[in-house]
Formats: structure tokens, C-alpha cells, sequence
């Protein structure tokens, strides 16, 4: 029997994969479950307390830890491989439900702030957008490393593999996420590019990708302002978010406290003045937790404006470590990457996952800091939202998934590596003799220096 105690470090010790990856998740669940407990007053409905809140957080915290559990136990990358080649198919699919304006008993598509973006599918709400972002990124990846590998046998010509397995999935799918959100296809659309970039797309090909990008961004905007402001409204929404020609802040002043005018005005700065407000009032030290005044203000400070409400309430070091989280994953990815060789697939998956996730909380960041347009992209694995929790978890299951791999592989590796010289036996019977000789287990010390002076040692 072992004398090995059992501790929690032993068991820690034991788990495969990259340890600071588990690390940063932990921290952001954590991190999620204080913030989603600190900033939900805006979030209670009816009868519910801040209790409610926290109690749905945790079971989908749990949720996405098995979800985590589940994918960092897939020993296989071949299940992985299987799995991608089928995202563009949901991509398409949940897309085409969503534009469709389905309204049965069973699935629904709403319509949310003059967006469609959201499936009701027997109660649940299905982020539509959290969901093509993970599975595009694996699909890219699969179909880069199979171009490469030769398994795609249908058409015959590698430039029409690529148009048909890899432009045109980029394109369709950026023309199907315009329509409810251009922030959220200009971003998805960005990943796939650097995805795609990143799989051995040449220049040539990824210039004429950015063109037609481009040109359907142009387009929608065309047809926006054919049908007199009525198609493609978050057209409209994107332009003037951008252009931002209007003084609101000089019509607050300028209007009747009281009137629509003043209201409307004030409804068009409050969440991001209100998120600025918050920085400030942070500081160095924070509020503390729970001290949050602007959460009564801002409707989506769980959500769009999460790291506006953590500087308040954590302030500057608190800020700090969000970056230092995030920043810390995107450094581990690249260790990753370089760890699992040749395969195409894992590395592109890994880099892609990555750099969708720090990319996510960078853009989040930004935003808060009033630094570019809102984009309504949430603070991966922090800010509320089941649909995004989950499918952050799966793309932080897949990566530790892959560092175990990876690590295995190179375990392999050093197990079957030859020495890189091998000792010559009378070199290595001297030795042996010298190291009986120093733990005194032979007495002809003469013979032993005699020994010693022929092998020059």
C-alpha cells in the first residue's frame, strides 16, 4: 500500500493537459459567479431574488463544466474531426430557422431589439450567433487540414475544393448573419478570415475573400437604402452607430427635462455614459463588491457592459486581471499549437479557439472603454448568457481536449527517443567500477586507479 497521502494538490497533479488553461477557466467561472450575484438587479423579474439569479448561474456554470469534462475525456481527435466537418451544415441550418421567422409550439424565431438572433426551442433561448462562432471556426479547420491531407474527392480541381468547401461557407454564412447583426458578422467573418489565413489561404485568394466581404456589406447597405430605411434595418443601426453625426449629449442638455425629446436623447447615451461613469468611480481599489450604482442604470451591464461594472466594483486591479486572464490563454494557446506537431486540424482549431475567445473579451473591452461602436459582444465565460456560457465552455473543452493530446503525444515521443550517443561497454564497465569504488563496495583500491588511468578517466 501506498504511503501517498491523498490531497487535493495529488489529484491536482494527476489531471492531463494544460494546467494554466484549467487555471484561467476556474478563475472565469469564479470571477462570473460573484460578478452575475453582484450586478443582477436589473435581471430580477416578478418574484424573483438575487438568489434566483445566482441559482440559474450556477446550474449553468455546472452545465458548462460538463460540457468542459466531457470534451477534455475525448482521447480521439478523429471524434473531433467527425464532429467539424458538420459545422457549417448547423451553421446553415440554425441560420435558415432564424431568417425563416419560424413561430410554432416548439421553435420559435424572436425578434429582439429589431434583431433576429434568438431560437426558443422548447423554452430555451439558443444564441444563435455564440453557436455558428465556435462551429465555423472547427469546420474551417477541418476543411483546411482535409484540402491539405487530399480527402476531399469531390470536384476534381483544388481551386473549386476550395470555393466549395471553403469560400463559399464563408460567404454564405456572413450573407445569413448581416441581417441580424452586423457587428456580429463583421466579427465572425473577421475569425473565419484569420482562420482561414491561418489553415495556408494565399494572398491572392484572401485579398479577392476580403473583396467579396466587402462587396456584400456594400450590397446590404444598398438595399437598405432602395427600400427606404424598411429592409436591413441594423444597416441603419451599424451606419449611424459609426457615423455618430448627432449630438446627443447637446440635445439632453438643449431639451425640456421631461419631454420625448429629452428622453430620447437620454436613452441614447445612458449605457455608454453610464459605462465611462463606472470606470471612473472605480478607480484604483473599486467600490467593492455589491457597491455597484450604475447597474441600476444600465440594463446590460451583466451582459454588453460586464467589465465596466467589474472596474467598478473591483476597480483598476480588477481590470488588471481580466486582461492578464485572457492574455495568459492566448499565450498558453501558441505553446499548444507548437506542441501538437504536424496536425493541421488541432492547431488550427486551437489558434482559432483562441483567438475567438480573446479576441470576444478584447472587443468587449473596447467597447466599454467607449473606444469604437457598441458591438453587443459579451465578456466570454463572465458575462450572463446561457447560450454564450455554454458554447465558450465548449470551446475551452476542446482546447484542453487538444493540450492533452498534445501532451501525450510528446510523452510518447521522449518514451521512443534513442540517447543521442550510446557509451562504449568498457567506458561503461569503468564506470560502474568507479561508482562501486566511491560507495566503497570494493576493497583493491590499486586495481581500481590502475583501471581508472587506462580509461583515462
Amino acid at each position: 500500500m501506498s504511503d501517498k497521502k491523498r490531497t487535493v494538490w495529488n489529484y491536482f497533479d494527476r489531471i492531463e493537459g494544460d494546467k494554466v488553461v484549467w487555471i484561467i477557466v476556474l478563475m472565469l467561472i469564479l470571477i462570473s459567479i460573484v460578478c452575475i450575484f453582484s450586478s443582477t438587479s436589473r435581471l430580477l423579474e416578478g418574484s424573483q431574488t438575487r438568489l434566483s439569479i445566482v441559482k440559474s448561474q450556477l446550474l449553468v456554470v455546472a452545465g458548462g463544466l460538463v460540457v468542459i469534462i466531457i470534451c477534455y475525456n475525448i482521447k480521439n481527435i478523429k471524434v473531433f474531426r467527425w464532429l467539424s466537418k458538420w459545422g457549417f451544415p448547423l451553421s446553415f441550418l440554425l441560420l435558415g430557422l432564424l431568417l425563416s421567422r419560424i413561430d410554432t409550439p416548439i421553435l420559435r424565431s424572436i425578434e429582439l431589439n429589431g434583431a433576429r438572433r434568438i431560437l426558443q426551442i422548447a423554452g430555451f433561448q439558443l444564441h444563435v450567433f455564440e453557436v455558428v462562432k465556435v462551429a465555423m471556426v472547427m469546420y474551417l479547420a477541418w476543411a483546411m487540414d482535409a484540402l491539405k491531407k487530399g480527402e476531399l474527392k469531390w470536384p476534381k480541381k483544388e481551386g473549386w475544393k476550395k470555393c466549395f468547401y471553403i469560400y463559399a461557407p464563408f460567404v454564405v454564412t456572413l450573407l445569413m448573419i448581416v441581417p441580424g447583426s452586423n457587428s456580429a458578422a463583421l466579427f465572425i467573418g473577421g475569425i473565419m478570415f484569420i482562420v482561414i489565413l491561418l489553415g495556408g489561404g494565399n494572398l491572392r485568394d484572401m485579398a479577392l475573400l476580403a473583396g467579396i466581404a466587402v462587396v456584400i456589406l456594400a450590397g446590404c447597405w444598398g438595399i437598405y437604402e432602395l427600400s427606404d430605411h424598411k429592409v436591413m434595418e441594423r444597416i441603419g443601426t451599424a451606419v449611424s452607430r459609426i457615423s455618430n453625426d448627432e449630438d446627443w449629449e447637446q440635445k439632453v442638455l438643449d431639451a425640456r427635462p421631461g419631454s420625448d425629446e429629452y428622453y430620447k436623447a437620454l436613452d441614447k447615451i445612458r449605457q455608454p455614459y453610464s459605462a465611462k461613469i463606472a470606470i471612473k468611480e472605480g478607480g484604483v481599489l473599486g467600490k467593492g463588491p455589491g457597491q455597484s450604482t450604475q447597474r441600476y442604470v444600465v440594463p446590460d451591464i451583466s451582459e454588453d457592459y460586464m467589465y465596466s461594472f467589474i472596474i467598478e466594483e473591483y476597480g483598476l486591479w480588477g481590470a488588471l486581471i481580466i486582461i492578464f486572464l485572457y492574455v495568459s490563454l492566448l499565450a498558453r494557446g501558441s505553446i499548444i499549437v507548437r506542441n501538437c506537431g504536424k496536425d493541421l486540424y488541432a492547431k488550427i482549431c486551437v489558434a482559432g479557439l483562441c483567438l475567438l475567445i480573446t479576441g470576444q473579451a478584447f472587443l468587449h473591452m473596447f467597447v466599454n472603454a467607449d473606444i469604437g461602436p457598441m458591438t453587443g459582444q459579451t465578456l466570454p465565460l463572465i458575462s450572463h448568457g446561457n447560450s454564450a456560457f455554454l458554447c465558450f465552455s465548449l470551446a475551452f473543452g476542446i482546447i484542453l481536449s487538444f493540450s492533452r493530446i498534445a501532451q501525450r503525444r510528446i510523452e510518447k515521443e521522449q518514451r521512443e527517443a534513442k540517447p543521442l550517443m550510446e557509451l562504449k561497454e568498457n567506458v561503461q564497465a569503468g564506470l560502474d567500477e568507479l561508482d562501486a569504488f566511491e560507495s566503497g563496495e570494493m576493497d583493491n583500491n590499486d586495481d581500481i586507479v590502475d583501471e581508472m588511468n587506462d580509461y583515462g578517466i
